[in-house]
C-alpha cells in the first residue's frame, strides 16, 4: 500500500492568494509571511522559502506588490512587502474564482455522501 505524503502541494494560485490576503492585513517581510500563514492555518499549511520568494518575485513583476527597506526583529535589513491597488483588485477576482471552485468541490463531496 502506498504511503500518504506528509503534505500536499497547493493548487495553482493558492500560494499567491494566501500571500496577497496576508499582506492585505499589514505589510510583512518574507519570514513573517511564512509564520503568519502557518499560524493562521493552525499549522495545516506550510510555505517553504523555496516557493515563497519566487512567488513574491512574480507578484512584484505583476505589480501586485511593492517593497520597501526595513529592519527585521533581529535587527537585520529586510524587504517589507506591501499590497498595491492592482494587487487588491487581483486578489478580489481570485477570491471570487476560488469561492466558485470551493462551491463546486462542496457539491461534489456532498453528492458522494448522499
Amino acid at each position: 500500500m502506498a504511503k500518504k505524503p506528509a503534505h500536499r502541494d497547493l493548487f495553482p494560485g493558492a500560494l499567491e492568494v494566501m500571500i496577497l490576503q496576508s499582506l492585505r492585513l499589514r505589510p510583512m517581510h518574507g519570514y513573517a509571511l511564512v509564520k503568519h500563514i502557518k499560524q493562521v492555518s493552525d499549522d495545516l499549511l506550510r510555505v517553504e522559502e523555496g516557493s515563497l520568494y519566487p512567488a513574491l518575485q512574480r507578484m512584484l513583476r505583476e505589480g501586485w506588490l511593492e517593497t520597501e527597506s526595513g529592519i527585521s526583529a533581529k535587527g537585520r535589513p529586510t524587504r517589507i512587502y506591501r499590497l498595491t491597488d492592482t494587487g487588491i483588485r487581483h486578489l478580489e477576482g481570485e477570491i471570487l474564482s476560488f469561492e466558485k471552485m470551493f462551491t463546486g468541490f462542496h457539491r461534489v463531496l456532498a453528492a458522494a455522501k448522499a
